[in-house]
């Protein structure tokens, strides 16, 4: 009988961790494997000759019988197998594997050596891999000392270091066992202390290891162990690491590692995938990260390259993360340039799109680190020295994809008080024909029904920037004049725009009004009487996405313009009624948006002079439509 086509068996299923097996495993391979638990079956024979493998009774070994075509009964099962019809249902269909016994001996043997891999790693096993490690490491550390100039008598030490290390990658499997034995068996000091080694190979293995020890599918155990527990090791393992510097080694390596080499290139990228699992598991720690260490200057360097690879792109994400939320991170990126070479980085997109999905997101987490940097006013400053209000408003005149992140960027840098600087720049950049130019878009699809459109994120922002014009120049600037006559000019069609957005807004809102009521009644049928405040609190969120946000801006908006012009005023009138709408639903939206503003002092002016709070300004402008209505 050929044995090859006895043992085309069809591929096992493997899990993430299983190890594979070739499709057609050798008789070599099948020695190998242990069969103390099969019974003797037709086809299998046992002896004694095989090793023990440390157990008292010795295995048997599988081995083939030659059956001859003419043993089998033709009548039989095909195969031989006295299974085969045993897995039919009543209708005669067949369900089964159509393996003989021998074969289907085979698959047990496969399925138990592979159950053995899945079990969880002891302690005995984590402390035998420790100690291992720690012998390696003592190893080499004594023959580097013995003959510094010979590598020939260190070279086998730093090659069992190397195996040493890699064996430690199975502790992912079980970190809330592992991790604190790692932590308490001082093996951590030691891991870090490889990170100055004089082979860069030993020390891109322990990047690679802390990677794999931090990432977060470290923390998805086995079903029976407590995620919590696994939480709570990683914690144990985040203090350990940085209790030994470990953050500013990692730093210090980064200009170690020469990019051009595939292996130095993927240290760097799991250095960066490290600070990313760090942080990720505890927000607080990107601070003292960027405050004790080189990192921001690094990350503000590496976007710099004229070449667009993997660790380009994951440099911008991390810098896009360290500065979400804390301040400090921003105003270090200010005092490092930062403002100026992402202006510089992001203005090759003025003319010509990302070629790729990677290039685009590397260009959007740009944007979104100019946008996070904005809300500090220093930051707003130096945009306004590099001259950035004039790069956002060239980026808004081209069609490309960046210009919609220009708006995003303008609408930062004009909000809040301290934004007065930034409007007036922005007028005199010419900006407000490109605004406006956009605002209204193609007049041909003005024409078309709205009622279904929701909301772009464009309009969201070109509402935010005209918001900002309005709040933020002063009534008897020439600015603030050329603004309002923008609304006066083409017989008031940019009015018709903000009424038109408000209606779409208006239809969006009710329909989620209706749906939120409905679940008040649900709520009133169970018997909860009334709504926490944190229901409450959901209910008015979903109600700003669902289109409130964009019904108070446009309101806010056309408060302002009524108030100051007489003209303006009486044709929004007329436009309003149209909508069964009047100057008293304006009102109403702003006493609810009134009442749900922050009450904060904002920042002081340049002049240094105090400004007015958004909340003391929608105070002043429902007294004045008061007067009007």
């Amino acid at each position: 009988m050929d044995i090859d086509k006895l043992f085309k068996l069809p591929k096992l299923p493997s899990g993430g961790n299983k190890r594979k097996l070739p499709d057609n495993p050798t008789p070599d391979i099948l020695k190998k494997l242990k069969v103390e638990s099969i019974p003797p079956s037709k086809g299998i024979s046992t002896s004694n000759s095989g090793s023990n493998l440390g157990n008292k009774t010795p295995s048997r070994q599988p081995t083939i019988e030659e059956v001859g075509d003419e043993d089998v009964d033709a009548d039989f099962a095909p195969g031989g197998d006295a299974d085969y019809f045993a897995e039919e249902d009543n209708e005669g269909r067949f369900f089964g594997g159509g393996l003989t016994s021998e074969q289907k001996e085979i698959l047990n043997i496969f399925e138990n050596a592979v159950d053995d891999e899945e079990q969880d790693i002891s302690i005995t096993q984590i402390r035998k891999s420790l100690l291992s490690f720690e012998r390696a490491v003592n190893k080499n550390q004594d023959h580097r000392s013995k003959y510094p100039d010979d590598p020939s008598k260190f070279i086998d030490s730093e090659a069992d270091l190397d195996s040493a290390i890699k064996a430690l990658l199975s502790l992912s499997q079980s970190p809330s066992l592992a991790y604190p034995e790692l932590v308490r068996s001082g093996a951590v000091s030691l891991l870090v202390g490889l990170l100055t080694h004089e082979n860069m190979d030993i020390v891109i293995d322990v990047v690679e290891l802390i990677y794999e020890l931090t990432d977060e599918d470290a923390q998805v155990e086995y079903e029976d162990e407590d995620y919590e527990k696994s939480e709570e090791a990683l914690s144990v393992l985040v203090e350990g690491l940085l209790e030994n510097q470990t953050l500013e080694l990692l730093v210090d390596n980064l200009t170690r590692l020469n990019e051009t080499e595939e292996a130095d290139r993927q240290g760097v990228f799991h250095v960066l995938g490290i600070f990313e699992n760090i942080v990720g598991f505890n927000p607080n720690l990107s601070s003292s990260l960027v405050s004790k260490t080189n990192i921001l200057n690094w990350l503000v360097n590496r976007v710099q390259s004229k070449v667009h690879d993997e660790n380009r792109g994951y440099a911008a994400e991390l810098l896009s993360i360290f500065l979400q939320d804390k301040i400090e991170n921003k105003l270090q990126f200010g005092r490092n340039n930062g403002v100026e070479v992402l202006l510089k980085v992001l203005s090759q997109y003025r003319r010509r799109d990302p070629v790729d999905a990677e290039e685009t997101e590397f260009m959007e987490n740009l944007f979104d680190s100019l946008c996070s940097a904005l809300s500090e006013s220093p930051i707003k400053m130096l945009f306004l020295e590099a001259e950035g209000t004039d790069l956002m408003v060239l980026m808004m005149k081209e069609k490309m994809q960046a210009r919609s992140r220009s708006m995003k960027v303008l609408d930062y840098a004009m909000s809040g008080p301290t934004g007065p600087d930034v409007c007036e720049s922005f007028v005199n950049s010419l900006g407000l024909k490109t605004l406006f130019t956009a605002f209204m878009g193609n007049t041909s699809k003005r024409q078309r029904n709205l009622v279904d459109v929701p909301a772009t994120e464009d309009v969201g922002h070109m509402l935010g920037i005209i918001s900002s014009l309005l709040s933020n120049l002063p009534s008897d600037s020439t600015s603030r004049v050329r603004v309002m006559a923008k609304f006066v000019e083409g017989g008031y069609e940019k009015i018709e725009k903000l009424i038109e957005i408000r209606d779409v807004a208006r239809k969006r809102l009710t329909t989620t009004d209706t749906d939120l009521e409905k679940e008040r009644q649900v709520r009133s049928s169970e018997g909860k009487e009334g709504l926490s405040s944190e229901v409450e609190d959901g209910f008015y969120i979903r109600r700003l996405d669902s289109g409130l946000f964009t019904f108070q801006t446009v309101d806010y908006i056309l408060a302002w313009l009524i108030v100051e012009d007489d003209g303006i005023q009486s044709h929004a009138s007329r436009m309003l009624a149209r909508g069964n709408q009047s100057l008293h639903d304006i009102v109403q939206t702003l006493r609810q948006y009134h009442e749900h503003v922050d009450d904060i002092e904002d920042d002081l002016s340049e002049e240094g002079g105090a400004t007015l709070s958004r909340k003391d300004i929608l105070q002043g402008l429902i007294s004045a439509l008061d007067g009007i209505q």
